[in-house]
């Protein structure tokens, strides 16, 4: 074993220098950082800016208020207001685990609550609808039942 590996940065930040054999002052590897992933313009038409997301932050929030107006669902707004945050923290809160991962074994923090029956199909807030998962599980289980495309009815 080579024992400890030690890592220092550079004064400009961009390359840091790894100590490759330890006790030898002159054996050191220089390691340049990845690029960042090339800038692409803005998606909103006629906007020259270029961002690393789809839109630029300027129209990142004008797209967000035109979702939220006119493509979301009215009704989801009232099903999943302020009422929801709050059941939604209480229950994350007594549930801090994922429940499908604890079944197989492991242990994952939740991060979403998930309604075992949807409120679209009638399902309610009730504890006994509800089930903590992390993120992994919660996406597999939406898009087999198919809740977040609406495909499956």
């Amino acid at each position: 074993m080579c024992g400890n590996v030690k890592v220092a940065k550079m004064k400009n930040g961009e390359a840091r220098r790894e100590k490759i054999l330890p006790g030898f002052s002159y054996a050191w590897k220089e390691m340049r950082q990845m690029p960042r992933k090339p800038k692409h313009p803005c998606g909103y038409p006629g906007c020259p800016e270029l961002s690393d997301g789809r839109y630029c932050e300027e129209h990142r929030k004008i797209v967000g208020k035109n979702y939220e107006k006119y493509g979301r669902d009215p009704a989801a707004g009232r099903r999943y207001g302020r009422a929801w945050k709050r059941i939604r923290e209480r229950y994350i809160a007594a549930h801090p685990l994922c429940e499908k991962c604890r079944e197989q074994g492991k242990l994952t923090p939740a991060q979403e609550v998930h309604h075992i029956l949807p409120l679209s199909r009638g399902g309610t807030h009730d504890e006994t609808n509800l089930m903590a998962l992390c993120k992994p599980c919660h996406s597999e289980i939406t898009a087999r039942d198919g809740d977040r495309w609406h495909s499956k009815k």
